[in-house]
């Protein structure tokens, strides 16, 4: 054929890390040498909003990082920017292929856009292999007795843990066969602006985490002290593996965060069986409600302008950093939903704009957690207080005076842009109706 000796492609997505890489490890294996390969995918890139969408910038760095590591060991990584089917074309010219390895991914497009690279390999007699590399367990491997998806947390966390066995939290040995690389003089890296964005001037956190899961029950709803692990943008782009934490979690006596963990599988297995929960409420009743959808008060919950300076310190964090603590955003999506009466989808959208560690799955289950809409839901009549949270988990205002400063002079901070009480019985009034139908 003219291109060279048969090989084998590894395509990197959401697994970006040469060590314990299921796909990858596969591909190493398999006999030819293998060909690294990331596509900047055009059908994602131009929906994104902000050219100096800090996670484009993270996703660069780190393949940078990556083909630095291939290029001691004899290769490069082929960076494309096209949308997935035309890129794959140009490899098929390019390249005698043999197979291709990635891993899995559960998103409805990167579903979709798998089946169709695997037709059109199938076209050229490749096969096209994918691993499962983002989870301990995915798809029908927690189930209950009857065949069907759990859809509350509780069993599907406890039957988790009964499957759960040293098997599925070992690492894959990849370095011993990064000799199996294909050798090529380094190839060159696009440059962002040649992908159409500018350098994001955030911060990025650290893979940094096992003193804080010892202490992580105890800390993690105080959002002015570091109790969590900011490791969520690292899930999202498999800069870790997810076998390591979960091998490190298993080893503590207290479970809390690897129960998080956890519900990062739950609602990932959830979108997987269930799709259209993307932009429809698992309880289809919900889709019934009649929100307000005022756009003056969304624009100031987006702004941190609302009057209520737990809400506001969370959106400004967001804003500004990229990260918003957990607790905080519970707060901020009943506020919104209930509060407000705005449709849960209109803060999904924005958070999915705003957050680096954003994971559809997850972000999906925890809007329609906090709007009652989804499996294992709060209660609709659960809404939250965003004074008496701010009371109870930040007493000594050190969160608010970060991000609010100006609270402490009351004719500087607005007032509020909706009474609570008023809003609790408005939203109650709303669900009642819809529900009753």
């Amino acid at each position: 054929m003219g291109k060279g000796p048969a090989i084998s492609v590894f395509w990197f997505r959401r697994d970006l890390r040469l060590n314990d890489n299921a796909g990858l490890y596969h591909a190493l294996k398999s006999g030819n040498p293998v060909l690294p390969v990331f596509i900047f995918d055009k059908q994602i890139l131009d929906q994104l909003e902000d050219k100096d969408d800090a996670r484009v910038t993270f996703i660069y760095q780190t393949i940078e990082e990556l083909d630095k590591e291939l290029q001691k060991y004899g290769s490069s990584l082929l960076v494309i920017y096209d949308k997935p089917e035309r890129a794959w074309n140009t490899l098929l010219k390019d390249y005698d292929i043999a197979a291709v390895y990635t891993n899995h991914d559960y998103e409805p497009y990167a579903r979709v856009r798998d089946v169709e690279i695997s037709r059109l390999l199938k076209d050229h007699d490749i096969p096209f292999n994918t691993y499962k590399d983002q989870v301990i367990f995915e798809k029908d491997e927690v189930i209950k007795d009857d065949g069907k998806p759990y859809t509350v947390y509780t069993p599907y966390m406890r039957r988790w843990y009964q499957k759960l066995t040293p098997f599925y939290l070992k690492a894959y040995p990849n370095k011993k066969y990064f000799k199996n690389f294909l050798e090529t003089p380094p190839f060159e890296l696009p440059i962002l602006k040649q992908i159409g964005f500018e350098k994001s001037n955030k911060d990025f956190p650290p893979i940094h985490y096992e003193e804080l899961i010892a202490d992580y029950a105890e800390k993690r709803n105080f959002p002015a002290i570091r109790g969590t692990t900011h490791i969520g943008l690292h899930l999202r782009f498999g800069t870790v593996s997810i076998r390591e934490l979960a091998r490190i979690a298993n080893t503590f006596q207290e479970k809390t965060w690897l129960n998080e963990l956890i519900w990062r599988e739950f609602y990932m297995m959830i979108l997987y069986h269930f799709p259209k929960t993307a932009d429809h409420a698992f309880r289809p009743e919900y889709d019934r409600i009649k929100w307000v959808n005022n756009e003056e008060h969304f624009t100031a919950w987006c702004n941190g302008q609302t009057g209520y300076p737990l809400v506001d310190a969370g959106m400004r964090e967001l804003n500004e950093t990229g990260y918003m603590h957990n607790r905080v955003r519970m707060v901020i999506a009943s506020f919104l939903s209930k509060d407000l009466l705005i449709d849960w989808r209109w803060g999904e959208r924005y958070f999915a704009r705003k957050l680096l560690d954003y994971e559809m799955a997850s972000n999906v289950g925890g809007w329609q957690w906090s709007a009652g809409s989804g499996t294992d839901a709060a209660p609709y009549f659960r809404i939250f207080n965003p004074d008496s949270q701010l009371k109870k988990f930040d007493p000594e205002l050190k969160y608010i005076k970060k991000w609010v400063p100006e609270y402490a002079d009351f004719s500087k901070y607005p007032k509020p842009i909706i009474d609570h009480a008023f809003a609790r019985e408005r939203c109650l009034k709303a669900f009642k109706e819809a529900l009753a139908k």
